[in-house]
C-alpha cells in the first residue's frame, strides 16, 4: 500500500519508548501505514505528498485531558469592550448604550475584556441604565463582572461570586446562542489544532446544557478537528448516572465521547483553602472550605459501580489523600488497580507517601506541567514560605516522585486558566524555572522533555480510553499527529519556549501547518 503522506524527520518520537528515531512515517486512510528507519521510499507513489521535516520533532497528536471550552469562549461573549478608550465605566456603559438602542430585541447584554484593574464593578451605575435588561460583563482576566441588578436576580450570582461554579444559569443562554456558538468552537479548535493538540477533555456542567447536540451535528458534518471526551461535573444538581449512560450509549464514534464525572474538592493553598494534612503556618485552619468528601465518596462508588470513571480535582496534601481512600473502595481488576480509570486533577502540594499509594492504585495524575508559567519566583516562594512554610514546599509540585511511583501522568490546562503550548510546559515542567527564568524551583521534582512528552501523547491518550488507537505512533494506529518546530531535545531549555507547533494532523489530514 502506497502513503498519502510521508513524513520525514531526524526526530521521530513514538511516544512507545524513548528512542528517537532518524525516518519516516507513512500515513494512508487516516492511519499509521509504517514508522521506522530509512525514508520510506517504498511507500511513495506520485500522488504521495512528502514532508520533509529535517530535525524537526514528530509527535503523537497531543491530549488536554482538562479544560473548559465554555470558560474560555466567555473571552468573546458579547461587546467587546478591550480597547483602550474604555478607560472608565462612564465610557463602558455609554458603550453598552450604544449596543442595546442597534439591537433592541436583545434580553440580555453581554460583553466581555474591561479592564478590573482600572475600574471598579458598580451595580448601581448599570441599574440606572439597565432597570429590568440582564447586563453582564465579564472583566479581561475573567475574575469579576459588571452586572446589574436584573443580572443578578436571575442568574444568582454577583460580582464576587464571578466563576463558572457560580454562572453556570448563565451558560445555558449563552451556549443556547447556535449563532455565536458554534463559529468559537470552530475557532476554538483551530487555536488548539494549531498548539498540536488533537484531543480534549471538556468539562460541561451537568448535562452540557445542549453543547451535546452542538457536537453531534459536528460530528455528522464532519467538521471536527479535534476529539472530543466530555465529562458531566455537577454544579446545579447531583451527578445524573441515566444522563451518563445515555450519552455513553449516544456517543460512540471516534470523535465525540462521554467520559465521566468530575468535581472539585478543595481549592488553592494560596486562599487556605487546599486541604491539608497540618495546619497553615499563618492561620488555625487546615482548610477554609467546607468540603462534604462524604456526598463525594457516595457520589464516586455510584459512578464506579455504574462503569463511569470520575476524576477529582485535589490540591493540598490532605485532600490528595482523602480522595485516595475514596478511590480505595473502587472497583479494582486482578492486579489491584482501579477498573474504571479514577484520575485526580492538579495536585499541588502531595506528600511522597500518598504518591506511591497513587502509584499502586493505578490512579491517573493529571497535572498542570504550565502552571508556573502565572506565576513569578518570588511572590510565588513568599506564599509558600507564608502559607505551608519550605520543609513541606520542597513538596510542591512533585512530579518526579509520581512518575518514580508509577503513577500514569497526562497533562491538562484548566483552560482558560492556561492556554496549551507545549514547549512551554517543558520549561517549567523539566527546567522547575519560572517565567522570568534564574534559579530553578524544586528541580528534584521535574521530570525528563521525555516524560512530559509521553504525558502529553500516550498517557492522555490513556486517560481517554483510546490508548488503543491513539497516543504513540504505531503502524495501524490513527494518524493524529504534531510537529514541533526544532529539535527539543538538543535546544537549551532558556530556549525552548521559542519552539512551536508547525504541523498538526487529524485523522491523517492536514488541520494545521506553518511551515515556510
Amino acid at each position: 500500500m502506497k502513503a498519502e503522506i510521508l513524513l520525514r524527520s531526524k526526530n521521530i518520537f513514538t511516544a512507545v519508548n524513548n528512542t528517537i528515531i532518524d525516518g519516516h512515517v507513512a500515513i494512508a486512510g487516516g492511519k499509521i501505514l509504517s514508522v521506522g528507519e530509512g525514508d520510506g521510499s517504498e511507500f511513495l507513489s506520485r500522488e504521495t505528498k512528502v514532508y520533509e521535516l529535517g530535525s524537526r520533532v514528530i509527535c503523537p497528536g497531543f491530549s488536554d485531558v482538562h479544560c473548559f471550552f465554555t470558560g474560555y469562549v466567555l473571552k468573546f461573549v458579547g461587546i467587546d469592550l478591550s480597547k483602550a478608550s474604555f478607560d472608565s465605566l462612564e465610557n463602558v456603559i455609554t458603550h453598552v448604550k450604544e449596543y442595546a438602542a442597534a439591537n433592541p430585541s436583545k434580553k440580555l447584554i453581554l460583553g466581555h475584556g474591561w479592564n478590573s484593574k482600572v475600574i471598579a464593578p458598580d451595580i448601581t451605575s448599570l441599574d440606572n441604565e439597565f432597570p429590568d435588561t440582564p447586563v453582564v460583563l465579564f472583566a479581561e482576566g475573567g475574575d469579576t463582572c459588571l452586572m446589574n441588578t436584573a443580572a443578578i436576580n436571575t442568574y444568582k450570582f454577583t460580582p464576587d461570586t464571578c466563576y463558572p461554579e457560580a454562572y453556570w444559569r448563565l451558560l445555558k443562554d449563552i451556549i443556547s446562542d447556535r449563532e455565536f456558538i458554534v463559529p468559537e468552537f470552530k475557532k476554538y479548535m483551530a487555536m488548539m489544532n494549531g498548539r498540536g493538540i488533537t484531543s480534549v477533555k471538556e468539562m460541561g456542567f451537568d448535562d452540557f446544557y445542549g453543547f451535546t447536540d452542538v457536537l453531534e451535528d459536528l460530528d455528522k458534518s464532519g467538521e471536527l478537528t479535534l476529539r472530543v471526551n466530555f465529562m458531566s461535573q455537577p454544579v446545579g444538581r447531583c451527578a445524573d448516572f441515566e444522563y451518563g449512560k445515555a450519552m455513553r450509549k449516544r456517543f460512540v464514534g471516534d470523535f465525540v465521547r462521554f467520559s465521566g464525572y468530575n468535581r472539585m474538592t478543595d481549592g488553592s493553598i494560596s486562599e487556605l483553602c487546599g486541604d491539608l494534612k497540618k495546619p497553615y503556618n499563618c492561620a488555625d485552619t487546615c482548610c477554609a472550605l467546607d468540603i462534604d468528601y462524604d456526598m463525594i465518596e457516595k457520589e464516586t462508588l455510584a459512578a464506579d459501580a455504574a462503569g463511569f470513571r470520575f476524576s477529582l480535582h485535589a490540591q493540598g496534601d490532605a485532600a490528595i489523600c482523602k480522595v485516595l481512600n475514596i478511590y480505595e473502595k473502587c472497583q479494582k481488576d486482578n492486579n489491584g488497580k482501579l477498573k474504571n480509570r479514577h484520575s485526580m486533577t492538579d495536585l499541588e502540594f502531595s506528600d511522597p507517601a500518598d504518591l506511591e499509594h497513587m502509584g499502586k492504585l493505578g490512579v491517573i495524575a493529571e497535572i498542570y506541567p504550565q502552571i508556573q508559567s502565572i506565576a513569578d519566583r518570588k511572590s510565588k516562594l513568599a506564599m509558600i514560605e507564608s502559607k505551608i512554610g519550605m520543609d513541606r514546599g520542597k513538596y510542591y509540585w512533585n512530579r518526579r516522585k509520581m512518575a518514580d511511583s508509577g503513577v500514569i501522568l497526562s497533562c491538562g490546562t484548566d483552560l482558560p486558566l492556561l492556554i496549551d503550548n507545549i514547549p512551554e510546559s517543558i520549561y517549567h515542567a523539566c527546567g522547575g524555572f519560572f517565567p522570568e527564568g534564574g534559579e530553578p524551583f524544586n528541580v528534584e521534582n521535574t521530570l525528563t522533555i521525555n516524560e512530559v512528552l509521553t504525558a502529553w501523547t500516550r498517557g492522555g491518550a490513556y486517560d481517554l480510553f483510546q490508548e488503543e488507537k491513539l497516543g504513540t505512533l504505531e503502524a495501524g494506529k490513527t494518524a493524529d499527529i504534531a510537529v514541533l518546530s526544532d529539535d527539543v531535545f538538543k535546544i537549551p531549555l532558556s530556549k525552548i519556549r521559542n519552539v512551536n507547533v508547525c504541523l498538526t494532523l487529524v485523522n491523517g489530514k492536514e488541520v494545521y501547518n506553518s511551515i515556510q
